[in-house]
């Protein structure tokens, strides 16, 4: 084509884009978002009232929702006209309501819709969804709980399989299994969907979990087969440890039940469920440990095991099981699936049989292997986090909790034997791992090269909501290394490290549930998570060290600094959130709680608890820091209770919080100087930050909270407690630089000693050559991950206007940085708070997204003002600096 005429076509299409534009402008504002239960779409919901939730799209300043008008049928094309519910219009900003129509029916989509008023009154387009309810009552339940009759030592996972008819054209299809222990679901040959691990870990004899599936297209017409493979999981743990999970109550075979619901052409349906017309064998998978490894024995496979054509004639009848629980509830969560491929970064050949691989990075997960060999060769694929003086994988630093009965068992080693049968492909089904490096020893010769192996970096796949970048590489990279360490903690529950333990203790989720929300949409997780903890908890209030369990930790490392979990995440959630719904569900948990440790602590002191584990060289008293927690307990019940309307209670825990104080001040405060105890860094800051300082007294005790942190030369001397309040103390006090100085250390004890000795995730111990506590993939000192985003770029959630419905933005304009910026991903929009200094001159520039507000606390010297496109910003003088109120937009301001 001429170019000329190129031309000319570009032009006329640009003239007509535009004028159809024109003609159909797109709304200044509209809904955007929609989610069901905090997940786009979702399948399976068995909640009564689901929750709504959406953002506003308005891109013009001051963006304001002035009400919204939600709609639900189960016809799309009568949604509009006849809605089954409607909100009616409310008058109101809220971006979320819950449904409260009639009863909602199983195995049913909705389809939803919400329209919104704009600030000028004018309403939008409406804006469409839908979700899908599952069981909604166990009572919809058609299978049988079914097994393969074996015991609890059996070692090889079982398979199941049916085969049936689709007799009809197929609309649509879904599966909902219940599974005690792990599963991975075939249909057809085809693994039904992207999880792994599921369904999640729970206290089994509880609350068991179902996951729904959309199988349509898996499904042909005429013989179909589906296909189930059990994982033992945590259900029938065969490793021994410390932790004494084999010896679970609810320990058994693992079981499942499943439904397979197709849905017709004609509007006919049909269920093929598991019965005693199922069969079932043993497969390739010879071992499977979610604690150690997977062993696999390729000559095993049995092809087409799950295809219709396969002869089953050998295979056994299954047996009915009693279901694990009566409470068998939908799963909704993000999933844990392969979230990032990682091919090796370098190999080497150690000897004949021997090869060690190198991902260059510290992962929680998986490898996989691709190699060919002789039918029986049998590979060892050991997984670690450190190699030994001569180059090979050293476990020393992870295998300290582990008590194995033989060698059978190898920790974190997969075994691998070959059919022979040309390139093979290993990858377990049911285990994950921590580590840097895989070794592999073969039996007989092989070739491998550095592309044989590839890492698969496994967690709950929770959609980032944050994200930071400074002119100091030091921090950027401290934050990417800390949100690697807690998403390699993040397994449908979250963990302490993914190597040694894989336990859910509460003292480290509840140090890092900021750092959490503030870089991942978490709450789905939590509120799994805090239904543990429910089902955990004892009559008198007492909850375990480690959530779930199966028994181990009523008896040790519990207590007020580790159990407040029950407390300070349903807070927490609801001032990322703004949604009352895990902090209603928790309310009587926390009572029971609270009451407790009141019981055994009289006198508002309490020595129940660990204390601050892993301190550098000072210690705290137990009593000094479980004292502050329960502290903040009390507070956050009565706070609870006075937003849900319970006024005695409030009255009562707003005085129990109070008598905790004034008990914790008369012992531990010295007022004539400031110090509390011995002034230590621990204690000078967890009073601060705990809220437990008199007024009058905080800028002297934060005097000498600074003054000894310049005495222990800037750097850290605090242990999993302190991390959580030293560098907020300091910054929430007058104390940026300080704080910042802190962080951005580089030499022994720092956070930045570990980055600059190759950390790419945080560890469990400051020295990192020490001989015990040294798991090099831990969460417990991750607070700082949070405190770039409260410290530096100063975001915080508001609790009288929570979920960011009011951002309070406290910027800090710390000496060692040229620039900074950080974004969250609020219920309302995206918040970016991001400096610069030109010389002089800082540049300030903060989006608020629509729907929301904030109040900005500048920080100025005497000399300092404030300007906007060169004109003078009014601003109120306050305790927290001065402010500046701004709606919806992005503001540009210079400090000079």
């Amino acid at each position: 084509m001429h170019s000329t005429l190129r031309h000319s076509l570009r032009i006329l299409i640009a003239v007509l884009s535009f004028s159809i534009a024109a003609a159909n402008p797109q709304p200044p504002c509209i809904a955007t978002r929609l989610q069901c239960e905090h997940l786009f779409t979702p399948l399976g919901i068995d909640a009564a009232h689901p929750r709504l939730s959406w953002q506003l799209s308005d891109s013009r300043m001051e963006a304001q929702q002035t009400a919204y008008l939600v709609k639900v049928s189960t016809d799309s094309a009568a949604l509009d006209a006849h809605p089954i519910w409607t909100s009616g219009k409310m008058n109101k900003a809220d971006i979320l309501t819950a449904y409260a129509g009639p009863a909602l029916q199983p195995f049913t989509r909705y389809y939803w819709s919400v329209e919104v008023w704009d600030k000028d009154g004018k309403k939008s387009p409406a804006a469409r969804s839908w979700f899908e309810t599952g069981m909604i009552s166990s009572s919809n339940w058609k299978g049988a709980w079914i097994s393969d009759g074996s015991n609890i030592h059996t070692k090889p996972a079982p398979n199941f399989r049916k085969v049936f008819t689709a007799s009809k054209t197929i609309q649509s299809a879904r599966a909902y299994i219940a599974v005690a222990g792990l599963y991975e679901l075939y249909i057809n040959g085809q693994k039904a969907g992207n999880h792994r691990l599921d369904p999640m870990y729970t206290r089994f004899d509880r609350r068991t979990l179902y996951v729904t599936y959309d199988v349509t297209s898996l499904l042909q017409p005429g013989q179909n087969a589906i296909g189930v493979t059990l994982g033992n999981g945590w259900y029938n743990h065969q490793s021994t440890a410390v932790w004494n999970f084999h010896e679970a109550p609810w320990r058994g075979r693992p079981t499942f039940c499943m439904d397979l619901r197709i849905t017709y052409t004609d509007g006919t349906t049909a269920t093929i469920a598991t019965g005693k017309d199922w069969k079932t064998a043993t497969g390739p998978i010879v071992f499977n440990s979610i604690y150690t490894a997977e062993h696999y024995d390729a000559r095993l496979e049995q092809a087409g095991w799950n295809t219709p054509s396969f002869n089953d004639q050998q295979w056994h009848d299954v047996i009915f099981r009693a279901a694990p629980s009566k409470n068998i509830v939908s799963q909704q969560l993000y999933p844990i699936t392969n979230v990032e491929e990682i091919p090796a970064a370098s190999m080497q050949q150690m000897n004949d049989s021997t090869w060690v691989f190198d991902l260059g990075r510290n992962i929680a997960g998986v490898s996989k292997i691709r190699v060919s060999g002789a039918p029986g060769t049998v590979l060892k694929l050991k997984h670690g986090e450190q190699l030994d003086k001569n180059g090979f994988v050293d476990l020393s630093n992870i295998v300290v909790h582990y008590r194995p009965t033989d060698n059978t068992d190898p920790f974190q080693t997969d075994i691998y034997t070959l059919n022979g049968k040309g390139e093979e492909t290993f990858m377990p089904h049911f285990n994950y791992k921590g580590f840097q490096y895989v070794e592999v020893s073969s039996s007989q010769p092989v070739k491998l090269t550095k592309e044989s192996v590839t890492g698969y970096f496994m967690h709950s796949d929770v959609p980032p909501a944050g994200r930071v970048n400074g002119s100091d590489t030091m921090i950027n990279k401290l934050w990417w290394a800390t949100n690697n360490a807690y998403l390699s903690n993040l397994f449908g529950y979250p963990t302490d490290c993914p190597q040694r333990e894989k336990n859910g203790w509460t003292g480290d989720a509840q140090i890092a549930i900021e750092t959490g929300l503030y870089n991942f949409d978490g709450i789905t997780i939590y509120e799994k998570w805090l239904a543990d903890h429910r089902d955990e908890q004892q009559p008198n209030g007492v909850l375990p060290s480690i959530v779930p369990t199966g028994g181990w930790g009523y008896e040790w490392g519990n207590g007020p600094d580790w159990t407040s979990t029950i407390a300070i995440i349903p807070w927490n959630i609801y001032l990322f959130y703004g949604d009352t719904t895990l902090l209603s569900a928790s309310y009587e948990s926390m009572r029971r709680y609270v009451d407790h440790i009141t019981d055994i602590s009289p006198s508002g002191l309490t020595t129940w608890g660990l204390g601050d584990w892993v301190p550098v060289k000072s210690k705290t008293p137990v009593e000094f820091t479980s004292t502050a927690y329960y502290y903040a307990d009390a507070l956050i019940l009565a706070k609870a209770a006075k937003l849900f309307g319970k006024t005695a209670d409030y009255t009562r825990y707003q005085a129990l919080a109070d008598k905790i104080k004034s008990a914790f001040n008369g012992k531990y405060l010295h007022t004539d100087t400031g110090i509390y105890g011995d002034g230590v860094q621990t204690e000078q800051s967890a009073a601060l930050y705990w809220g437990l300082v008199p007024d009058a007294m905080k800028s002297k005790v934060a005097a000498q909270l600074a003054q000894r942190v310049a005495d222990d030369h800037f750097h850290l001397d605090v242990g999993l407690l302190g991390t959580k309040s030293i560098l907020n103390a300091l910054s929430e006090n007058g104390y940026a630089d300080v704080a910042y100085k802190l962080a951005a250390q580089r030499t022994f004890p720092s956070w930045g000693w570990w980055i600059m000795n190759g950390a790419t995730t945080l560890y469990e111990n400051w020295d990192i050559h020490a001989a015990s506590d040294l798991s090099r993939n831990h969460i417990m000192f991750g607070e700082i991950g949070a405190w770039l985003y409260k410290g530096i770029a100063g975001i915080k959630p508001d609790e009288t206007a929570p979920g960011f419905r009011n951002i309070l933005l406290s910027p800090q304009f710390v000496d060692g940085l040229d620039h900074f910026e950080a974004s969250h991903e609020s219920p309302y929009g995206r918040i970016v708070s991001s400096w610069k200094r030109n010389g002089k001159v800082i540049s300030y520039t903060v989006t608020i997204p629509a729907n929301s507000h904030g109040d900005i606390f500048f920080h100025l010297s005497p000399q300092q003002k404030i300007y906007q496109q060169n004109k003078l910003v009014s601003t109120v003088t306050t305790p927290k600096g001065a402010r500046c109120q701004v709606g919806a937009g992005t503001w540009e301001f210079q400090i000079k």
